[in-house]
């Protein structure tokens, strides 16, 4: 059984948006206790972002630039934040970007970029931090895939959205697989519509509208919802929950 040290860590990529899934994490965690390693693309904003947790709540916490599509830079990131912060015990891979490109005007550049940061972004950082949480014995690793990735799109993004999105789920699966016996779990958490940037800007009421008669629900999701989501599978007593894809999405989504 592996058990969570006294002081732990969960480092958070694309935590940096100020309306996003990332910044509400962050905060929701490090209210928690979690000592917390910010990664986004902008270097100052991520130890800026740092700072104010710091100031606000009695943890340590550390920011470090990186481009997730990026391998070397990634790694790189992890090594800065695990010399500063304690253990690591915890990744949530929230970084993403969207795509509105219908299919039929879909480029090779737009492809790679949308595969690039969605999913083979969660593969750097995934696999980085795996070191470390193997050679402790022990680490919760919480993925964000996309309601659309299980529908066939249907949101604001389109194909390599939701493409990057299932292929989360399945990066989700083996790695959990793989990562099991040392004490390592990996899950994925699936929102639906939330009221963030990555929808296309703020929702205005009339797309809320729309978008509840979807739900069963009588709301569209908050960041906070999934950031709940997030705290719940990377907490101590969640060691026997992995491989899973848990929808955080009013009912949208039902099997």
């Amino acid at each position: 059984m592996g058990e969570f040290p006294a002081e732990r860590t969960v480092i958070v990529t694309g935590a940096v948006s100020p309306r996003g899934i990332g910044r509400a994490t962050v905060h929701y965690l490090a209210e928690q206790g979690w000592n917390i390693g910010v990664i986004d693309l902008d270097d100052a904003a991520s130890k800026e972002l740092a700072r104010e947790l710091s100031d606000k709540y009695p943890i340590k916490a550390a920011g470090a630039g990186a481009n997730v599509g990026d391998e070397a830079s990634v790694r790189a990131a992890v090594d800065q934040l695990e010399a500063t912060l304690p253990q690591i015990v915890a990744l949530a891979n929230v970084a993403g970007v969207s795509s509105p490109v219908p299919y039929l005007d879909l480029d090779a550049a737009e492809w790679d970029r949308v595969l690039n940061i969605n999913l083979n972004g969660v593969h750097y950082a995934t696999r980085r931090v795996a070191e470390s949480m193997v050679k402790n014995g022990i680490g919760r690793i919480v993925n964000i895939s996309s309601v659309s990735a299980q529908r066939g799109g249907g949101t604001f993004s389109k194909t390599p959205y939701s493409v990057a999105k299932a292929g989360v789920i399945g990066l989700t699966r083996s790695v959990a697989r793989e990562l099991g016996p040392f004490n390592v779990t990996v899950n994925a958490i699936s929102p639906g519509p939330i009221d963030t940037d990555i929808m296309g800007g703020t929702l205005t009421d009339e797309r809320k509208d729309e978008m509840v008669k979807d739900l069963v629900v009588n709301r569209v999701g908050t960041t906070r919802d999934i950031a709940a989501a997030i705290a719940f599978l990377i907490s101590e007593d969640t060691g026997y929950i992995t491989g899973q894809t848990l929808n955080v999405d009013g009912g949208l989504y039902m099997h």
